[in-house]
């Protein structure tokens, strides 16, 4: 197989972050370039004012493009915002001959596909969970069985039709085309989350800076997604209001949180791998010392001449963070289902690595907790190895099975490799777990 051209363009509330990476067969996708730029115009992951977005986005590519020494023609970009949801739906179709087909599959998924949304709605995505044949359930792959009768039940993912078509075109403005649209928290969970603990049953939890997206997965399949509009921005509105400093403050306060609260090593501000703000935004390392004198912590080393409670700080961080919690918990539970999984909880995006947020999260929810660290690329990873980075990691594995399936969306250095009919079958597979 030629080498393929894969562009990713996840478009945050705090950041819009690029990648671009190649792949050639047999191997994982490799990155050759990679930009994050401060997002504009884009409040609670949806877009509240086109020209800034716009802006933002195409520093971000251009940046990437630049890097990269190529130029983006298609791209697989994230939606996010409080209206996505999900919902799950059974499709049924006679099977043609004796045995079961691709063509049977997509008939029987694109029968799950007719049901009644409101006209404002879109349906992003189509995942299909289980197969069953002839009353057997259970079936992740029928191709090839026999039977007379193939239902599937599928997991859609819809979003306002207003959010897509403004995300589209912000991306067409910059010059590329919005190939695809890709849920955050379902983008996240392809890089963050294990087999086994998708198989055991696991909730992950994409905390961004304006909202938190929910991917429940039971039976190694997605049950549940989703996404509530509290994140990151809301805790340093919060510290900001209660250490009476400005918002600028407060998010440095916030992002050296552990450093501050560290008083067993004042020196460790944390690894940049590790700090919860994206490193390509990083304009200053800090690397000065944090000086705590009793319940005091002195902010003077990030820039700020004050003094505050350090059980204060504490408190305003996991007060909020627990009504994220509350939000999130409130939300599954309306969908009956539960944040509890027999795997526990993966929190992944740029707010997960607060310090003792698992901690909070296994006081709340009473399973193990454990931040997702995104992985599956090659080249150069180092820039986007931090929680911060999972959904534009995931949006590049989401991309492969685009090239599996022979897709159009991504350039080709020259030469077609493989059998048409393989690479459609490579593709229904990535589908499955």
């Amino acid at each position: 197989m030629a080498r393929k051209i894969i562009t990713a363009i996840d478009v945050g509330s705090s950041k819009v972050a690029t990648v671009i990476a190649t792949l050639e067969d047999g191997k994982n996708p490799t990155v050759i370039g990679v930009c994050a730029s401060p997002s504009k115009g884009i409040k609670k992951g949806v877009v509240v004012n086109i020209d800034d977005a716009t802006s933002s986005i195409l520093e971000s590519v251009t940046a990437a493009e630049r890097m990269a020494g190529v130029s983006v023609s298609d791209a697989f970009v994230s939606i996010n915002g409080e209206q996505v949801t999900s919902l799950n739906n059974k499709g049924v179709v006679a099977v043609a001959g004796n045995e079961i087909t691709i063509d049977d599959t997509y008939r029987a998924i694109e029968n799950a596909r007719t049901l009644s949304l409101p006209d404002n709605l879109n349906p992003i995505h189509i995942l299909p969970r289980e197969f069953v044949v002839d009353n057997q359930g259970g079936i992740k792959y029928p191709i090839g069985m026999s039977g007379s009768r193939l239902e599937v039940e599928t997991h859609i993912i819809t979003a306002p039709s207003s959010y897509w078509a403004n995300i589209k075109k912000c991306v067409e403005l910059v010059g590329a085309n919005a190939y695809d649209l890709i849920f955050t928290a379902w983008a996240s969970s392809l890089s963050v989350l294990t087999d086994t603990e998708k198989e055991l049953g696991v909730s992950m939890f994409d905390m961004g800076a304006g909202t938190t997206g929910i991917a429940i997965f039971q039976e190694g399949s997605i049950a549940y997604s989703s996404s509530v509009p509290l994140g990151g921005n809301n805790i340093t509105s919060d510290i900001a209001i209660g250490l009476q400093v400005s918002l600028e403050e407060a998010e440095k306060i916030k992002v050296n949180m552990s450093a501050l609260l560290d008083t067993n090593n004042p020196e460790n501000v944390e690894a940049r791998k590790r700090d919860y703000t994206p490193r390509l935004l990083q304009r200053r390392p800090t690397t000065t010392k944090t000086k705590v004198k009793g319940e005091e912590v002195d902010l003077s080393p990030i820039g700020i001449n004050k003094r505050v409670s350090k059980k204060m700080l504490t408190k305003i961080v996991e007060a909020r963070t627990e009504e994220i919690f509350e939000m999130v918990k409130e939300n599954v539970s309306k969908a009956g289902y539960e944040v509890a999984m027999p795997a526990g909880i993966v929190l992944t995006g740029g707010s997960s690595q607060l310090k003792n947020i698992t901690k909070t999260a296994n006081n709340m929810f009473g399973v193990a907790a454990r931040v997702g660290y995104p992985s599956g690329l090659t080249g150069m990873t180092e820039e986007i190895s931090s929680p911060s980075f999972s959904c534009v990691q995931g949006l590049v594995k989401h991309a492969m099975e685009d090239v599996n399936m022979g897709g159009n969306a991504v350039e080709s250095s020259g030469g077609e490799g493989g059998n048409a009919v393989n690479k459609v079958v490579d593709w229904f597979k990535s589908l499955l777990p």
